[in-house]
């Protein structure tokens, strides 16, 4: 039994961790107990189980992120971060604790059983989370806006004909805005302060966004990306910042499936139906894809923004980003015909500009590939 494998499963809160271990073979996996969630108990436990070679352990994905897979990594033991939402459930089984947790982690791993995700270097985790505390910051900006509008709709206070919502002269409408009653006059101050607070966080997460596009380890990359329509900055560094290492990925299909954009199938003998996407794995990464696939709604064209962005960029990157928005332009239109709603057809959109980032991002591993070996 001392050269065998032991498996591990981890039950990860915030303060405690429950410990349960499978050996190798076809016995019942055992309880250990609880340690506290700390780098120096995870150790003594290392320590206490024996040779690091024959241990190999499992957590969920979860809050409290990859610091543990990082330390277990760092002493030389394997670890693998598993994703919930593909551990298999018994039908029926609404019993749930830590030690239940803890034992079918253990079991299920031994067995080959749990899916492994991708875990992140420290500057790309530090880079999503830049991307992410942006998006975060727009999401509240909207919210601003919303309860200082609503609040000048409650008092049927309307902007002059001819001038839109949130554009210059809108804004410059609301500085002349007076309340007599001292109430309201304090409510509308602080909405509009509100606002103009997260408009400034939101400016300062765009400039570390810049720099990191321009100066970045993944710069080169994110620049390459911004050829495709529809991607300039922000999105090419949430895109990047979400796949992390593309390398992972051998066929553009894994990465439509990772976003979570291939269809889901139900299929028996011969009968095929495949029905919505699956939307499984990053749903970020989803978003940015379908947010950006809008964008071939309209006629191919290089022109303005998305032509100084190109400047620069290889001949063989910049031919990916026309055959991308002839292909994709003619494929949305042609949804549309068949009777697709928009939305969907966005989607279909979304799955195939995934193929073309993949593409390009080939393109830049095998300059830096090459740019290695010379080297």
């Amino acid at each position: 039994m001392k050269d065998t494998t032991k498996y591990v499963g981890l039950d990860v809160s915030k303060e405690k961790i429950a410990v349960a271990i499978a050996d190798e073979g076809r016995n019942e996996p055992r309880y250990l107990g609880m340690i506290s969630n700390t780098p120096n108990a995870i150790r003594q436990l290392v320590k206490k189980l024996g040779n690091p070679d024959q241990l190999k352990f499992c957590y969920e994905a979860g809050p409290t992120g990859y610091g543990i897979y990082r330390l277990l990594v760092s002493i030389g033991v394997e670890c693998a971060v598993i994703a919930p939402s593909l551990i298999p459930q018994k039908p029926g089984d609404r019993v749930k604790t830590d030690r239940r947790d803890a034992l079918r982690l253990a079991q299920l791993f031994r067995a080959g059983e749990l899916t492994s995700i991708y875990v992140p270097t420290k500057e790309d985790e530090a880079l999503r989370d830049l991307v992410r505390i942006r998006k975060d910051g727009k999401e509240d900006e909207l919210r601003a806006k919303h309860r200082l509008t609503k609040f000048l709709l409650r008092r049927d206070i309307h902007p002059p004909k001819g001038i839109k919502r949130w554009t210059y002269a809108y804004r410059e409408w609301l500085e002349t805005l007076t309340f007599e009653n001292s109430m309201l006059r304090l409510v509308f101050e602080e909405y509009l302060h509100e606002l103009l607070v997260i408009e400034q966080r939101i400016k300062r997460i765009d400039n570390e966004i810049q720099k990191q596009a321009e100066e970045g380890f993944h710069a080169p990359m994110i620049q390459a990306l911004q050829v495709l329509r529809g991607v300039a900055t922000i999105t090419a560094t949430g895109l990047v910042a979400e796949i992390g290492s593309f390398r992972r990925f051998k066929t553009p299909s894994q990465l439509m499936a990772y976003a979570g954009l291939v269809p889901s199938e139900h299929s028996s003998g011969e009968i095929r139906k495949q029905g919505s996407i699956t939307k499984t794995g990053n749903r970020h990464l989803r978003w940015l894809l379908i947010e950006s696939a809008w964008s071939y709604r309209y006629k191919p064209v290089v022109k303005g923004k998305l032509k100084k962005r190109q400047e620069g960029q290889s001949a063989s990157i910049n031919a990916i980003s026309w055959q991308a928005q002839q292909r994709l332009h003619k494929k949305y239109y042609r949804l549309l015909a068949r009777g697709k709603a928009s939305g969907k057809a966005v989607t279909a959109i979304a799955r195939e500009l995934a193929g073309f980032v993949w593409a390009i991002a080939q393109e830049i591993e095998s300059v830096k590939d090459k740019y290695t070996t010379v080297n």
